[in-house]
């Protein structure tokens, strides 16, 4: 197949799934949640129907996986005109959002003009952009998560057409990684609470972290364990999943316990009435703890599988080495937008919950 051919058919795979993946959220059916007001404004309400489309395109890929497992292996073998296509599509989705949005009234107006259009383009120019009653930035999950599952899921076929098994480290990786997504989706109504959602504007850093960084450079522990023919010991394997379970645990806890508090500030966190601090910041469970143990419990999820990949290369670790640097600027970032925003109340907050990610250490 021709360069220019192969770009043409990664094109059309790409539009036809972001496509496929909007027409549903804007049409399948699915629970409306209340999330927190955006920008000082009136709270939103979501649509999360993310369930139910991760759900189809599940049944689609076993049915592909059985019948045809070589078409189940193509993002996987065409992984360079893949990535092509989502960079022009990003790019070209962030230069709509900015031209879209460069009337709105929640442009800023600080800075130099030239710095203030080069930011804006970067970070977006609206906060809670929607197109057809789709709010744009929930939706850009979908087919980064999405897509993260068709990636890893393509290795394994892969892997199963080249080597005739799918082996142990493939296969617990597979089982993990699978947990994490569908509780994702699952859990989609608690993620109207979290940084992205209320505090991030969507332009070209989302647009491109969503499309390109996820399903690209985070299945990087699945691509190299293709070729990985070591058996994976009993005790890698303990160890594997204890750290999944322990950080899942951390992860979800936390981001649950907040979601529950926001709902309801009368609710029961690990058996005991919810505690706040002037009825605005949660002082139980995790968060009395840490001011960001969910960061710290993801990115154990992500150390968990990345560990089956062994010790022979670090390159499968370039994901847990740039989460932990994500998480910790985001983390410091969070703390300022916090101090900003509660004050002394803040300050009143960190003593309670002296540390960020890791007690005793930061």
């Amino acid at each position: 197949m021709s360069v220019a051919r192969e770009v043409i058919l990664a094109g059309a795979s790409v539009t036809a799934f972001v496509v496929g993946l909007f027409v549903g959220s804007r049409w399948i059916p699915g629970r409306t949640v209340l999330g927190s007001p955006i920008g000082g404004g009136a709270p939103q309400h979501y649509r999360c129907n993310g369930l139910a489309l991760f759900v189809l395109c599940v049944a689609a890929t076993l049915v592909v996986l059985v019948l045809a497992p070589r078409y189940a292996a193509y993002p996987a073998r065409h992984g360079p005109a893949l990535f092509v296509v989502a960079n022009v599509f990003s790019f070209a989705a962030a230069a709509a959002l900015y031209a879209v949005g460069r009337g709105s009234t929640e442009v800023r107006t600080d800075g130099a003009r030239w710095w203030r259009g080069l930011r804006d383009f970067f970070q977006g120019t609206q906060l809670n952009p929607h197109l057809w009653q789709v709010d744009l930035k929930m939706f850009a999950y979908r087919p980064s998560l999405i897509g993260l599952f068709l990636f890893n899921t393509s290795y394994a076929a892969t892997q199963w057409v080249e080597a005739g098994h799918v082996s142990g480290r493939m296969a617990l990786y597979q089982v993990l990684f699978f947990v994490y997504v569908a509780n994702y989706f699952q859990f989609e109504y608690g993620m109207v609470h979290t940084w992205d959602v209320i505090a991030e504007r969507f332009g070209w850093m989302l647009v491109w972290g969503d499309l390109v960084l996820v399903p690209f450079f985070y299945s990087l522990p699945g691509r190299y364990l293709v070729d990985m023919r070591a058996p994976l010991p009993m005790g890698e394997a303990v160890v594997s999943v204890a750290l999944f379970l322990c950080g899942f645990w951390m992860f979800r806890g936390a981001n649950e316990q907040k979601h529950r508090f926001r709902s309801d500030a009368r609710s029961r966190i690990w058996g005991r009435p919810a505690e706040s601090l002037d009825g605005r910041l949660l002082v139980s469970g995790f968060w009395g703890i840490g001011r960001k143990l969910n960061y710290t419990g993801e990115l154990l999820v992500y150390t968990s599988w990345t560990i089956l990949c062994g010790a022979d290369s670090l390159s499968p670790y370039a994901v847990v080495l740039w989460l932990a640097v994500l998480f910790t600027h985001r983390a410091h970032r969070d703390d300022k937008r916090c101090r900003g925003k509660y004050g002394e109340l803040w300050e009143r907050y960190c003593r309670k919950a002296r540390f960020r990610m890791v007690p005793f250490l930061y």
